[in-house]
């Protein structure tokens, strides 16, 4: 399991989200939103990788079912 690197994270180009099983069936629109508000506050995610391409690195977060509650515990 890979850690957020803030350093990295400064030449992050692309991103990618990659589901884990326990995060079950959610709409379209939800997976939209999770992953793009996961994506603005990476350090929250706990499966957070790096992968090296020819303009910087390409995040890629793996959603947890415990992921999804530290976001909506950081919009209250």
């Amino acid at each position: 399991m890979a850690k957020f690197d803030p350093r990295v994270d400064a030449l992050v180009m692309e991103t990618r989200t990659v589901w884990d099983a326990s995060v079950g069936d959610l709409s379209a629109e939800d997976r939209r939103w999770v992953s793009d508000s996961i994506h603005q506050q990476a350090a929250l995610a706990t499966n957070v990788s790096y992968e090296r391409s020819h303009t910087g690195f390409t995040r890629v977060i793996t959603v947890t079912v415990e992921d999804i509650q530290r976001l909506y515990l950081s919009r209250s």
